[in-house]
């Protein structure tokens, strides 16, 4: 039996057992729609939240945005102070010193001045830089290393931490807002002022918002390079863009193989983009606690229920095992087992009946046994003396026209074979023989039919089974090759070639093998209209249609009797002048498969 018949048997419903169609019913009923209902409850339920958050985080975001913004606008203000020292703008509109002491004397003033008017404990500038013509001012609130960058691509500029080597003592992750400096006076620029601002700035706006401390939030430009990061080490390096499709809104993604809801949100003025991002594991942390305890009490009230289902299915289908149980034994001819009744309901009045069904069996086997083995026992004499005139009358006849030609070698080789065929064919002591007597037999006859038509008569078996190990119904082969040379050779003048072929095939019930028996020759073939009859009378009961005188019918008849309708004779003619007999038996290849058949053809008879 092949993987996919026992997969398809096992498949359909129809062939489980009672008390597994009740436990699963059960399940369908109970368990199934359960789990459904618990699957449903948590799916929307995390999908509330998320669809809250995707909306609640973009406004927070935006409200950030605007926050930054405002700084952001405050802090571009700051290089305006310059203008209201006098001083200041006088010494940037210099252009050259008398001494030392006069150029050290001006920076010391325009430091003072930055220092008083930039720098405070809270403020978030780290220091600012005031480049004119060969000049630096500075004033920090920690010592730096690195240049300040003096030439900018506009009037106003951002650079970020990664596009400048000043670096500041502690390694505080910064932006440098850059600014030129115009003289209105004198319509012209004198210079430029760099402000190194911490991000602390920007970390305080958004902790205002950070949804808990697994979620993160970052700030890029549009160039994907990342400005702010609670990661201080991811400050400068780039993003894939393509990784936030959406401005302004929530989307999922997968990052790290792990889910999560992205909320973004671009500034209007800076253009910077604030990215939160939050695990769904962490948005769904209470939904998942209320799953886990429900799904506890779940498995225990479906194993408590499974349990009883399974009680009550074993308490209705035992009582059925057991009447199955009695069918078998019945089954097996065992006629003398009676079931004890123990309940009122539906299989106690089913028991009830199959126990009065029982003992009428017993009653009519009594009155109808030896009536039936007679009548099989004539249907199958029948058959066979049927079978046998066929071959004696058409074998002497050979043997006769050998005589009259006073061949005495020959007639000696005829009539030897005739002595081994009448000896394999009058022996009753077995029904199913040796493939290979059975071959040997039809050889002996085919070598007695040469002799008579030399070459008008050819013949070729071929097998590709071992004759030896299979066996076969014995006398099936000679009514059907007498049935060729009679229409091939006795009704014509002409040549006759026979083929027997032996092989195996796929068996017609699922998972066994069968033997074809084919014969072929290349006589006067079959007209439609008599092969026609001949199908009609193979497919109609062919032991009511055994005195029609066909021996092909009466060969079916047997093969169908022993084996089975599935078995049995085909007739065809592929072409004009050409006609093939095919017999299809079940593969027999052992001892008790010869006994079971020998037995079934005993009790036919």
């Amino acid at each position: 039996m092949t993987s996919n018949t026992k997969f398809n048997q096992w498949w359909r419903p129809r062939n489980y057992q009672l008390r597994t169609k009740l436990i699963i019913t059960y399940v369908l009923l109970t368990v199934v729609p359960m789990t459904i209902l618990v699957y449903i409850s948590y799916y929307q339920y995390t999908k509330s939240i998320e669809e809250q958050l995707g909306e609640y985080i973009p406004k927070m975001l935006d409200q950030a945005n605007r926050n930054i913004d405002k700084q952001m606008t405050e802090f571009e203000s700051l290089p305006e102070l310059l203008y209201n020292s006098t001083r200041v703008l006088s010494i940037l509109r210099k252009n050259h010193y008398s001494s030392q002491s006069e150029r050290h004397n001006d920076i010391f003033t325009v430091n003072s001045y930055l220092s008083e008017t930039y720098l405070s404990d809270k403020s978030p500038i780290l220091g600012v830089f005031v480049s004119s013509k060969d000049r630096l001012f500075s004033s920090t609130n920690v010592s730096y290393t690195g240049q300040i960058p003096t030439k900018l691509t506009s009037s106003e500029d951002i650079i970020l931490q990664h596009e400048t080597n000043l670096r500041f003592k502690g390694k505080p992750p910064f932006f440098l807002l850059v600014k030129d400096i115009y003289d209105y006076e004198n319509r012209r620029n004198i210079g430029s002022m760099s402000i190194a601002l911490h991000l602390s700035f920007i970390e305080n706006v958004l902790t205002e918002i950070k949804h808990r401390n697994e979620s993160e939030i970052s700030v890029i430009n549009k160039e994907g390079r990342i400005i702010y990061h609670p990661d201080k080490h991811l400050i400068g390096t780039s993003v894939n863009m393509d990784d936030y499709p959406i401005h302004n809104g929530s989307f999922r993604t997968v990052k790290n193989n792990e889910r999560m809801l992205v909320s973004v949100s671009e500034s209007e003025q800076m253009n910077w983009i604030l990215i939160h991002s939050i695990p769904f594991k962490h948005l769904t942390e209470k939904a998942d606690l209320i799953k886990n305890i429900t799904l506890i009490f779940f498995v225990i009230i479906c194993s408590a229920t499974v349990v009883i289902s399974i009680f009550t299915a074993w308490s209705v289908s035992r009582p059925i095992y057991k009447l199955i149980h009695l069918m078998k034994n019945v089954e097996k001819e065992n006629f003398q087992s009676v079931l004890k009744v123990n309940s009122k309901d539906e299989v106690g009045m089913l028991t009830i009946s199959f126990n009065s069904m029982i003992s009428r069996i017993r009653d009519l086997i009594q009155q109808n046994y030896h009536i039936e083995l007679r009548q099989k026992q004539a249907e199958l004499y029948a058959l066979q003396s049927q079978i046998n005139p066929h071959f004696m009358y058409n074998t002497l006849e050979t043997i006769t026209m050998a005589i009259e030609e006073d061949d005495d070698d020959t007639v000696v080789q005829m009539v030897s074979l005739l002595g081994k065929m009448l000896r394999f064919s009058l022996s009753n002591k077995d029904r199913i023989v040796q493939f290979n007597k059975e071959v040997e037999h039809i050889r002996n006859y085919l070598t007695i039919q040469k002799f008579r038509f030399e070459e008008r008569l050819n013949f070729k078996i071929d097998s590709d089974i071992d004759l030896i190990q299979h066996y076969s119904p014995k006398f099936i082969l000679q009514p059907v090759i007498e049935n060729s040379i009679k229409h091939g050779l006795e009704t014509r003048r002409g040549t006759l070639t026979l083929g027997i072929t032996i092989f195996t095939a796929e068996g017609i019930r699922p998972g066994t093998k069968d033997i074809i028996i084919r014969v072929e020759d290349d006589g006067t073939g079959i007209d439609q209209e008599s092969l026609d009859k001949i199908n009609k009378l193979l497919k109609s009961d062919p032991i009511a249609r055994r005195d029609s005188g066909f021996g092909l019918i009466n060969v079916h008849a047997r093969i169908i009797m022993i084996f089975g309708e599935e078995y049995g004779l085909t007739v065809h003619s592929p072409t004009k002048g050409e006609t093939v007999v095919e017999m299809r038996i079940p593969v027999i290849d052992g001892i008790e498969s010869v006994k079971k058949y020998e037995r079934k053809e005993e009790e036919i008879q």
